[in-house]
């Protein structure tokens, strides 16, 4: 009897932005689980459905690797949805006061330009390189190149350049 029990019904989330009914318990004196229920579910479950149609629409699903941070997202849908800033404009995410802060302690490493080109500005951007290297290897820009090389040793350009630009701080007249 007690292996085939009925089973207990499941615990079912709120719908999408609803509270429970019933009055809000005190945050400080109740259950984990009546805290989640009329605290955290009715505002962290729209924005998991709003970062969810975001995945979507940057097509993080079909792309090995994208721009798109998922933490970034939900943190500044967060923000900007949360009640207590109801009358408040829309804030972006490095404008965002905690955000700022942390960012200042912990700078984050540059995106690769691999993720900010699209596939077209990436093959054009491959194709131009490619096309310069296959130019300088020509014999004839080579041979260039070494007459341009020399021509800058014999003048002493750098020397040129370097008196050029004292005489002119000395008159104070640069930029």
């Amino acid at each position: 009897e007690q292996l085939f029990s009925a089973p207990t019904p499941q615990y079912l989330p709120p719908v999408l932005g609803e509270t429970p009914p019933g009055d809000p318990p005190d945050p400080k004196k109740c259950s984990p689980r009546e805290f989640l229920e009329f605290y955290i579910f009715p505002v962290l479950l729209p924005g998991l459905a709003a970062l969810l149609h975001e995945v979507e629409k940057e097509k993080c699903l079909e792309e090995k690797r994208t721009k798109f941070i998922p933490t970034d997202f939900l943190t500044e849908w967060l923000y900007n949805n949360n009640p207590k800033r109801k009358d408040e404009s829309f804030t972006e995410l490095f404008s965002i006061p905690f955000v700022k802060d942390w960012l200042k302690d912990h700078p984050r490493p540059p995106v690769p330009l691999s993720l900010l080109l699209s596939e077209e500005e990436a093959s054009i951007l491959i194709q131009s390189f490619w096309r310069g290297y296959r130019v300088r290897c020509d014999s004839e820009i080579q041979e260039l190149r070494k007459w341009q090389k020399k021509l800058r040793e014999e003048r002493y350009i750098h020397d040129v350049v370097r008196k050029f630009w004292a005489k002119q701080e000395a008159k104070g007249d640069f930029m």
